[in-house]
């Protein structure tokens, strides 16, 4: 080729070059002038939206007060320090162990804690319960309580902690009038699991959100939709590291409701020292039947209005700190309260708890004996103890005194007496063992009375005891013989006694027999009850025969002062039973503090100003020591106590009740003296406290009290 040649195809190839570079340019100056031109408008607005970040801002849970508008549980704030995932996003993972490390190291919170907080719940990664169900653009809090010179120090060197934010927040607080801690009517807040998320988004709920605590026992989970409030959203300003620059906009939250409780704070307090000192004095008590000291493992005390239902005052022990769910609880913390070597502290006795009666089933017994056939008149040999087929069964609470009335027999609590009565009904309708629907005056006396079903009470978890009748025992015989027929056939027993037992309860273990009708007939066997019921029960016995259901919210109010909601009592139905026998038994009981079991715990007390009736119970269980009862009431109020391995009715509880019926009434020896009433008036307010704009809180305007 020559070299003209080779000279035009090299300007040609150059030509075809600068063509293309030119094409290139106008292409990419085309496409500058389309996005900053004609699209610009739409990107601009695209590229500020994503800056633009929206965050929930938690409102500020409602109190919950007592009748006199004393706060059981408020709010105040406290240092949080919350971390900005989207931040964390964009370090190396050194540098997110950096910071993780660093933030520990402040707040005193491992690492490897905080490390899982920030998981969101769903990943393979997540720990239920500790990872973070919110907004992936909601800083996820990782320690509450932190101490404000660890919160200013991240504030102040931000260069060491990005995406560290340190901020003041409402949490929980307990202001304990009176000393009271109330942990298992109060309840408690933890986070919002996924199913609870997921649900509220289902049913539009926005009241609900992946940073939210919700109640979780007590009247925090009852009330806990009216306590909640409603979120506010603000929207807020953020660089392209994640940093915020300031707030865009913002839609304002609303505080929870305020919940009144029919509490009196005052009576709390007195009734928890009581119940508290109690199991203590029992606890250094020696018992002469076991040769030790009383374990006195658990207790409960259960003060009702008797007209109404309403709670006054309710305490379990073993309690706990409900303090101690704010701003998370440790693995340790939850491990005591589930313990059984702790006693199983979240467990509340008065409403969970489940209680063989004891001689305090007495009156109940006497109701259903008078409406079926027994006559006020009536009267049984109470003897020392009375043959049943091959059983002696001895009268553990009182001694031999002959033939005597219901009267007396509830007075002096004659176990013989009412063996006698169970035994009748047995003879009469239900002689015939394997008959599970043989009619039991008695049984159905104790259903009218609300036993063996919830009372209904505005707490969850509500256990509902048991009526060990004859349909009880055939459905536990068929849960339980393939254990009992095994044990039989190998003869595994480790002792002569169950080696008999498991043999008898494969064979006829559903059969209803004589011992088990007088067993019930003075609350022993396998009935048990809650103290609650118990006290429901004896709020009938007092007002006439009106079961309620119990009740601790009074009314829900605004943060504005208005009153939403109110709680009326809500009587569920009347007990079976006439006029007459109800009077009667009321009568009888008059004397138990006077004359019977209790007489030697209520010497000198004004029983003819404040007419107390009562009935003290010593329930045996096989292989424990015996549980305490007393169960009391007036006109007005209703008082049940009871100690769980703790001994008699009146020996161990007797002091306590009594001092619990002097508070209720200001009794100062002989004297009864209304200004020093525990409830001013010594009756509940009907009406409701009155809160003010500037945040106070008075007493009703049917209340005197000094504040």
């Amino acid at each position: 080729m020559s070299s003209r040649s080779s000279r035009s195809a090299g300007r040609l190839r150059l030509l075809v070059i600068q063509a293309l570079v030119f094409a290139l340019f106008a292409t990419l100056f085309a496409r500058l002038y389309y996005l900053q031109v004609v699209g610009g408008d739409e990107y601009h607005a695209q590229a500020a939206s994503q800056s633009v970040r929206e965050i929930v801002v938690q409102p500020q849970r409602g109190l919950i007060v007592d009748d006199q508008g004393r706060p059981l549980v408020a709010n105040r704030t406290s240092w949080v320090v919350s971390i900005d995932r989207t931040m964390l996003a964009k370090m190396t993972e050194h540098q997110r162990d950096v910071l993780v490390d660093r933030v520990a190291g402040v707040v005193g919170v491992p690492a490897r804690t905080i490390a899982r907080s920030l998981v969101t719940c769903g990943d393979e990664a997540s720990v239920p319960g500790t990872c973070w169900n919110g907004s992936p653009y909601q800083p996820v809090p990782v320690a509450t309580d932190v101490k404000q010179a660890a919160a200013l120090r991240i504030l102040e060197q931000p260069e060491d902690y990005p995406g560290v934010l340190a901020e003041r927040q409402s949490v929980r607080a307990y202001p304990r009038p009176y000393g009271v801690n109330l942990a298992h009517v109060l309840g408690y807040l933890s986070p919002v699991t996924e199913d609870e998320l997921d649900r509220a988004q289902r049913h539009g709920d926005r009241s609900v959100n992946g940073a939210s605590s919700v109640g979780r026992a007590g009247v925090e989970k009852q009330y806990d939709r009216w306590l909640r409030g409603m979120p506010g959203y603000k929207n807020v300003a953020v660089d392209s590291m994640g940093r915020v620059l300031g707030d865009d906009s913002e839609v304002a939250g609303q505080p929870g409701d305020t919940l009144v409780t029919s509490i009196d704070a005052k009576v709390q307090g007195v009734v928890e020292r009581q119940l508290a000192e109690t199991i203590r004095t029992a606890r250094q008590t020696y018992d002469e039947v076991t040769h030790r000291n009383y374990r006195a493992d658990s207790g409960a005390v259960v003060v009702l209005e008797a007209k109404t239902g309403r709670v006054v005052s309710m305490a379990s022990q073993p309690t706990y700190d409900p303090g101690v769910w704010v701003g998370g609880i440790s693995k340790r913390q939850l491990a005591r309260l589930y313990s059984d070597d702790a006693g199983n502290p979240l467990l509340g006795r008065a409403t969970q708890g489940q209680f063989a009666p004891g001689s305090t089933w007495k009156p109940i017994m006497t109701v259903g004996a008078l409406n079926n056939g027994f006559s006020t008149d009536t009267r049984l040999d109470c003897s020392s103890g009375l043959q049943v087929g091959n059983r002696w069964f001895k009268n553990y609470e009182s001694a031999s005194y002959g033939s005597i009335g219901f009267d007396q027999a509830l007075q002096l609590s004659c176990d013989t007496f009412f063996y006698r009565v169970g035994l009748h009904f047995w003879q009469k309708y239900g002689s015939d063992p394997t008959n599970v629907d043989a009619l039991d005056p008695l049984v159905g006396e104790a259903k009218s009375f609300g036993f063996g079903d919830e009372t209904g009470v505005d707490l969850p978890g509500e256990a509902s005891g048991r009526i060990a009748d004859r349909h009880w025992k055939l459905a536990y015989w068929k849960a339980m013989k393939g254990y009992y027929c095994k044990v039989d056939r190998q003869g595994s027993a480790k002792n002569d006694f169950l080696r008999v037992f498991a043999h008898e309860f494969c064979l006829e273990g559903s059969y209803y027999r004589a011992g088990d009708a007088v067993n019930y007939s003075i609350g022993q066997g396998d009935t048990m009850v809650t103290p609650l019921q118990l006290a429901r029960a004896y709020a009938a016995l007092s007002n006439g025969g009106t079961l309620y259901a119990p009740r601790v919210a009074k009314a829900i109010v605004s943060p504005d002062g208005t009153v939403l909601k109110r709680f009326k009592p809500v009587a569920q139905g009347r007990v079976d039973a006439t006029p007459e026998s109800l009077r009667y038994v009321d009568q009888a009981l008059l004397g138990t503090p006077k004359v019977g079991t209790l007489a030697w715990r209520f010497g000198d007390f004004p029983l003819d100003r404040v007419h107390i009736r009562g009935k003290t119970g010593s329930a045996e269980v096989y292989g424990k020591q015996s549980t305490s009862w007393v169960a009391s009431y007036d006109e007005n109020y209703v008082v049940v106590m009871m100690v769980s391995q703790a001994g008699t009715g009146s020996g161990t509880s007797g002091p306590a009740v009594r001092k619990i019926w002097e508070a209720l009434y200001g009794v100062d020896g002989m004297s009864v003296d209304p200004a020093k009433a525990a409830i001013p008036g010594t009756t509940p307010p009907q009406g409701l406290p009155t809160f003010m704009k500037d945040g106070s809180i008075l007493p009703p305007a049917d209340q005197h009290e000094e504040r």
